[in-house]
């Protein structure tokens, strides 16, 4: 595709924009023009792509996922657990990740993602057994074969079982070797601008399995090399307990304490915060992935994102990890994020649109990207296209509404800086059949130990 060539992505089904009935003109990796109703595009040789049978989105954005994951989906072990209980099932499988392993297990992951309209994500790769000491290098190469935009997040955990954290010994690192590799990650990776394909944030896993010195050394660092910091946060009751017992203090506390509580930051799940909590938050302007689908799965409780929106929190979607979410479909969290709300504030609070307002405007906002995550002129033309030709469909009314209500799962077109990157339902170039023989047999290996 010339990337100087204008495209007119005319005529859509729905589109989730005002004043684009007839679509948008996108060029050179931005959206250049919207054509509103009985208009013709202002744009000079304009190449026409015929979507009346789409439903058009600004590309969909994931703030929270361990890609690694996906090589423990539905493990037996962890079943039917809560969440640090399951992680004591996963990590000494985790303690056997090798780099054949997360190559392919990040490469399901981005590949599930992109397939569901998914136009960037961020990844919080946090173990680093032996051997896996370049596993951020491995997230990019697999990002720029599929040309899907990222924030890769250089993970980070300290304190181990003797050290009274959840992790073994055989999955952390020293403060020394992590603060040296998030410096080296960035200076190699980081890409500045609006046009950036590949970015970095440095996120030290959570309260639990995180020196205070680290967590305080970490946060300066990303203010030095001016990247976005990123953790786990208010999760469970037993990390809020947790916290009590080790640092004396509520999470949010412990975060502020360590310097993290600003516009630099977005925290994943936030559910047990409280009123004041979520003021605080909205002062500092730090945001929350909302993770809905595991939430559920562990059991761990409702991020309340009515009241942080009301508090002037941003809110956006993560799919999360594979092994508690196990998919890592990010229209399908729309839908999830979308029941789960409604049942908890009613329908007079929560909408279709509030759903994909978290996943596209809202997540853009969790990953400082404003760029993205909305369909207007000068921003990225970054962007999923849905068709309605499933039994699942048949009979709808609101096209934008049905992709929510009726459950769209798969993007029959994805475009990302302006080049497709999903055709008719697929990925060019992609072998999903051999992808698949290959994770299987790598997820079999790391099993058996």
């Amino acid at each position: 595709m010339d990337p100087t060539q204008a495209i007119w992505i005319r005529d859509p089904l729905a589109i989730l924009a005002d004043g684009a009935e007839r679509g948008v003109v996108v060029k050179g990796g931005k959206i250049v023009e919207l054509v509103g109703k009985g208009m013709q595009p202002a744009t000079a040789d304009v190449i026409a792509f015929d979507a009346g049978a789409h439903v058009v989105l600004p590309g969909l954005i994931n703030t929270h996922h361990h890609f690694y994951q996906t090589l423990t989906r539905a493990l037996p072990a962890a079943l039917d657990r809560e969440l640090f209980p399951w992680l004591q099932a996963l990590y000494p499988v985790w303690a056997r990740l090798t780099p054949e392993a997360l190559d392919l297990g990040v490469t399901v992951a981005m590949s599930e993602l992109l397939l569901s309209g998914c136009t960037m994500t961020t990844d919080h790769h946090y173990v680093f057994p032996t051997g896996l000491e370049e596993a951020v290098d491995i997230e990019v190469a697999a990002a720029s074969r599929l040309g899907l935009r990222v924030l890769l997040t250089r993970g980070s955990m300290n304190r181990s079982q003797k050290d009274g954290g959840l992790p073994p010994d055989s999955v952390v690192q020293d403060e020394d070797t992590i603060l040296a590799d998030s410096e080296r990650v960035v200076a190699k990776h980081h890409q500045r601008g609006e046009e950036a394909m590949v970015q970095i944030a440095l996120a030290p896993c959570s309260p639990f399995s995180v020196t205070t010195s680290l967590m305080r050394a970490t946060a300066e660092l990303a203010e030095k090399l001016d990247v976005r910091l990123h953790t786990h946060l208010a999760e469970t009751e037993d990390e809020n307990r947790f916290c009590e017992q080790m640092h004396h203090c509520r999470p949010l506390d412990y975060l502020e304490d360590c310097g993290w509580l600003n516009a630099r930051t977005w925290l994943a799940h936030g559910i047990f915060f409280n009123a004041d909590e979520m003021k605080r938050l909205g002062k500092a302007r730090t945001a929350i992935s909302h993770c809905a689908c595991s939430n559920q799965i562990l059991g761990s409780g409702c991020c309340p994102v009515c009241e942080m929106e009301d508090a002037g929190v941003k809110i956006g979607l993560g799919v999360d990890g594979s092994a508690s979410n196990d998919q890592s479909n990010l229209m399908q969290e729309v839908r999830a994020a979308f029941l789960l709300q409604r049942a908890r504030y009613g329908v007079a609070r929560v909408s279709h649109k509030d759903a994909l307002r978290w996943a596209t405007k809202g997540s853009a906002a969790c990953v400082g990207r404003p760029e993205l995550g909305e369909i207007a002129a000068g921003k990225a033309a970054d962007l999923a296209l849905f068709k309605l030709d499933e039994l699942r469909f048949s009979g709808h009314g609101d096209p934008l509404a049905a992709l929510v209500l009726c459950g769209a799962h798969r993007a029959d077109r994805v475009m990302i800086a302006g080049k497709w990157a999903v055709v008719d339902g697929a990925i060019p170039g992609l072998d999903v059949s051999d992808l698949i023989r290959r994770h299987s047999a790598a997820t079999r290996a790391m099993h058996a130990g």
